[in-house]
């Protein structure tokens, strides 16, 4: 029988990402991302190097799904609410990748995973946002790059500093069908960029 290399590394990325999320870079074991994965951990030298470089596959990985999964066309740039909205609902059901972000942040200052492709990714972004504010849908006294900034900032800080929010707004979240604290995100996020 044929070893199946993308179903292993799959496998070993997938409980990467577990691993990583709960620990960090540096707290994170690759006997552990083995175990997880039902894989010899020899796979993972094999497939990713060492330890610096699973975690930027890791990451690669996962910032790859986001783009996929919460695109900002011009189009849609004319809503920045919606998208803040479309973004809170993927890390709503995806909570591990903020907290990838954040240990990046606290750990990999220095040394950020494909830093020019996601600048690159980042300016799509911004020239949407400019697109949308020469249109007239959005506020063009903000720089957009700045708007990009405030709706990523507003949306992530209900997953990265849940403490906060339990505290502030602790009568606030799912209620009757409704999760209140994304139509507030939304309408927000509405009235901070909109013309």
């Amino acid at each position: 029988m044929a070893w199946d290399t993308a179903r292993t590394k799959q496998l070993l990325l997938d409980a990467a990402v577990e691993e990583f999320a709960e620990f960090g870079p540096e707290g994170a074991r690759v006997a552990r991302v083995a175990t997880r994965a039902g894989v010899n951990k020899e796979r993972i030298y094999q497939y990713f190097g060492n330890k610096k470089q699973l975690f930027a596959s890791v990451l690669e990985s996962e910032m790859a799904k986001l783009a996929i999964a919460v695109p900002l066309t011009p189009e849609q740039a004319a809503d920045l609410g919606e998208y803040a909205g479309r973004a809170y609902d993927y890390h709503r059901t995806h909570p591990h990748f903020l907290r990838l972000l954040a240990w990046e942040g606290l750990m990999c200052q220095d040394r950020v995973v494909a830093e020019y492709e996601r600048t690159d990714h980042y300016e799509q972004k911004v020239a949407a946002i400019a697109e949308a504010q020469r249109a007239g849908a959005l506020t063009a006294d903000v720089p957009p790059a700045q708007l990009m900034q405030t709706v990523i900032a507003l949306t992530s800080s209900w997953f990265t500093l849940p403490q906060i929010a339990r505290m502030l707004v602790p009568e606030e979240g799912e209620g009757e069908g409704r999760d209140v604290r994304r139509e507030a995100l939304v309408a927000l996020a509405r009235r901070l960029t909109r013309a």
